[in-house]
């Protein structure tokens, strides 16, 4: 079994030889079929090995072949499976088969890697089982809550996270939720939040804009995110646009649902967009509706813009959108609470300005992806040298 070994040693003060530490070699080990937060911020991570201090490649097995080109157009260095199928069948052969934990323990030696980061629940036991084949460190990334709550995933998400060298957790709750159900995990477990490009996302003043007022969600059209609630929303928001930037399974069911509400005409569908910064300048406030949301990167990213935020009170959302600084939360999680917000959004054009300014003072504090680099930076180096 192959164990990471120091490349040097040098003489301390007492005479002793103390070893030094490679630079981390970190392969990141995505198994996925959508564009979401998670892989967007493994690139925002992975271009920036001055941050980090570590080096970074991709194994990538996915059925998405735009996933595949992102990575790859982000300049990464990405060694991809192929189109694999997506389904319940295939999930237990690729995590318990011989032969795709012989392909990354292939592409781990290839890469001389000596961290790998698991990021899906797809890549859990797959990666787990080659890095425990090479002896190399395993650093796993909570994005969201999901695993510790579904039956199916759990036995396989729990084998891999007993043999995980650090945890990482993408907010204070996905970190409440992993420590209440695995209270041994407490010692390798911390938070790191996302982190946003301030100045790729620069900050714009809120247009002032009476009527109609333009709201801005950006998400992927899947159940989870909750487009559904925010089109019944607005339609108790007169004068009141949406603007929707994203796509998924749901688009046709959205766009007819938005037509029977008769708020066809004030529900934009922009797709997706590579860039979606325009859009959300051109808004005055951004709307979360999601459903479960470990942090939610498209709203750090509004924030940055100098957007505020009218969110339903789930997940990680409350430790970003602070109700009367960065945004309102609604009082509860149904259409009719995130309508009151927005209502309340719209009464103020100061207070807009003023929260969302308040908004990116706070991304650009406690979520740049200068600091969430330099964090996860710590956390190579730290199970290393452990």
């Amino acid at each position: 079994m192959m164990k990471p070994q120091p490349s040097a040693s040098r003489i301390s003060e007492s005479g002793r030889i103390v070893p030094l530490v490679r630079r981390p070699r970190v392969l990141h080990v995505v198994v996925a079929g959508e564009v979401g937060g998670a892989e967007r911020m493994l690139i925002d991570l992975a271009t920036r090995p001055e941050a980090s201090a570590a080096e970074h490649a991709v194994a990538l097995m996915t059925p998405n072949e735009m996933l595949a080109q992102l990575l790859k157009g982000a300049g990464l260095r990405v060694y991809d499976r192929g189109r694999v199928r997506e389904h319940a069948a295939a999930y237990v052969w690729r995590s318990l088969g011989p032969l795709d934990v012989a392909w990354l323990c292939d592409v781990m030696q290839k890469e001389r890697a000596n961290v790998v980061q698991l990021h899906t629940h797809a890549s859990q036991v797959v990666g787990t089982r080659a890095a425990q084949r090479l002896g190399l460190r395993i650093v796993r990334t909570e994005h969201a809550a999901d695993v510790y709550k579904d039956m199916t995933c759990w036995p396989f998400s729990r084998w891999s996270l007993q043999r995980a060298d650090a945890v990482v957790a993408v907010s204070e709750h996905v970190r409440q939720v992993a420590q209440g159900r695995a209270p041994w995990v407490a010692g390798r477990l911390r938070v790191i939040h996302n982190g946003v490009d301030t100045r790729r996302f620069a900050f714009t003043q809120v247009p002032d804009v009476t009527r109609p007022f333009p709201f801005v969600l950006v998400g992927r059209l899947e159940h989870c995110k909750g487009i559904d609630l925010a089109l019944r929303a607005l339609a108790e928001t007169p004068g009141a646009e949406l603007h929707v930037v994203g796509d998924g399974s749901q688009r046709p069911k959205l766009e007819s649902l938005s037509r029977a509400l008769g708020v066809s005409r004030r529900a934009h569908f922009h797709g997706y967009l590579s860039d979606p910064r325009e859009v959300v300048a051109s808004a005055q406030a951004a709307v979360c509706s999601s459903r479960q949301e470990g942090l939610g990167i498209a709203l750090l990213e509004a924030m940055a813009v100098g957007r505020p935020v009218v969110a339903f009170p789930v997940g990680g959302v409350p430790e970003i959108v602070k109700g009367g600084e960065t945004g309102w939360v609604a009082r509860d999680r149904t259409p009719s609470a995130l309508a009151a917000a927005m209502r309340q959004a719209m009464g103020n054009h100061e207070k807009l300005a003023l929260m969302g300014a308040g908004a990116r003072r706070f991304v650009a504090a406690s979520c740049s992806i200068e600091r969430m680099c330099n964090m996860y930076g710590e956390v190579y180096r730290r199970v290393m040298s452990a």
